[in-house]
């Protein structure tokens, strides 16, 4: 009986597992309460670069949904299905169960990616005993995690100065798991894991080469590494000369 109401629970949301939720804050009904939050509310912050670039934690979801209203929140495939007809499918959640003397109780998990396809994006997780809460906590992890990266041109095939790739090669690395990301010319799209591919599409990146070393099959571990490398993009230093020349764009355009 407990495995038909897992299974219920599951099928109520694969529904929505390539479907991408936009939200937006009531400025009148949200009450922050973090002084960040109170200079966001008042207008005494309007852009995203001033809170980081400072370095301050975002501890709020609602400000990053007043400063990027454009942001896009998309759930990733981390988990597998179970069962003899549908076993081996793509889930958005990763469930585990922990056998007790009064049965089985199910936990899920789930990934969500947030960005507005210019420059922004964030990854979170969320866990909880029932689908909706782990989901929520995956879409609010998400926009506290939002970070700025570096695109242009880095491709020695290209030389388009236009920020459609990234500027340099990148190494990011969870777990086992290795991603390698490189410069590509225009045209030849995402060269990256399916899930990546939803990362690099909403943080803005059309084009980009590939190399992952590890067990891939641990979906986890090959996201966070992917989040990982875009971190190393804006953290790596560059000379001033290069700018101009690999056409550099840090955030929005």
């Amino acid at each position: 009986m407990a495995e038909e109401l897992v299974i219920e629970k599951i099928e109520e949301v694969t529904a929505e597992e390539k479907a991408e939720v936009k939200l937006s804050v009531d400025l009148e009904k949200w009450q922050p309460k973090t002084g960040l939050g109170k200079k966001v509310k008042k207008g005494e912050i309007t852009n995203i670069d001033a809170i980081l670039d400072s370095g301050k934690k975002i501890l709020e979801k609602e400000i990053v949904e007043i400063l990027l209203p454009e942001m896009e929140t998309e759930l990733l495939l981390i988990g597998q299905a179970k069962g003899k007809f549908g076993g081996g499918q793509r889930r958005i959640f990763k469930q585990t169960q922990k056998k007790t003397s009064e049965g089985n109780k199910p936990h899920f998990m789930t990934i969500a990616v947030t960005g507005n396809k210019n420059g922004y994006v964030g990854v979170g997780s969320g866990k909880a005993k029932e689908t909706v809460p782990a989901r929520e906590k995956a879409y609010r992890s998400s926009k506290l995690n939002v970070i700025k990266i570096r695109r242009g041109c880095g491709s020695w095939e290209c030389g388009c100065r236009s920020s459609h790739s990234i500027p340099f090669k990148v190494k990011g690395k969870c777990g086992s798991i290795e991603v390698n990301l490189i410069p590509a010319p225009k045209g030849t799209g995402l060269r990256v894991e399916k899930e990546c591919q939803k990362i690099l599409r909403l943080a803005g990146i059309t084009d980009v080469w590939s190399k992952t070393r590890g067990c891939t099959t641990t979906k986890m571990n090959v996201v966070y590494a992917c989040f990982d490398a875009l971190k190393k993009l804006t953290k790596t230093k560059i000379k001033s000369d290069y700018v101009e020349a690999l056409g550099i764009v840090e955030g929005k355009k």
